[in-house]
């Protein structure tokens, strides 16, 4: 996924979100600008006994993606 800043031009690439958010969990999330994820995964990994961080990884491109766009940044393809 490649995402433009509309302000500066700058573009972030952002690779399997899924492996960082199984090694990091929520602080990638916290990373990528997610804050509400991050809160709701800390409840389920504490009301699930820390099952729910292997069901997250699923869902990880779908919220980083939508963190990004809610953001005012746009998605654009890999060519450019």
């Amino acid at each position: 996924m490649y995402f433009k800043n509309t302000k500066n031009g700058y573009i972030e690439r952002s690779r399997y979100p899924w492996l960082w958010c199984l090694l990091f969990g929520p602080l990638y999330l916290l990373h990528k600008g997610a804050v509400a994820w991050t809160l709701i995964y800390l409840i389920a990994a504490a009301a699930t006994f820390s099952l729910s961080i292997y069901i997250f990884p699923f869902f990880a491109h779908k919220i980083v993606r939508n963190a990004y766009l809610k953001q005012g940044w746009v998605e654009v393809d890999d060519d450019q």
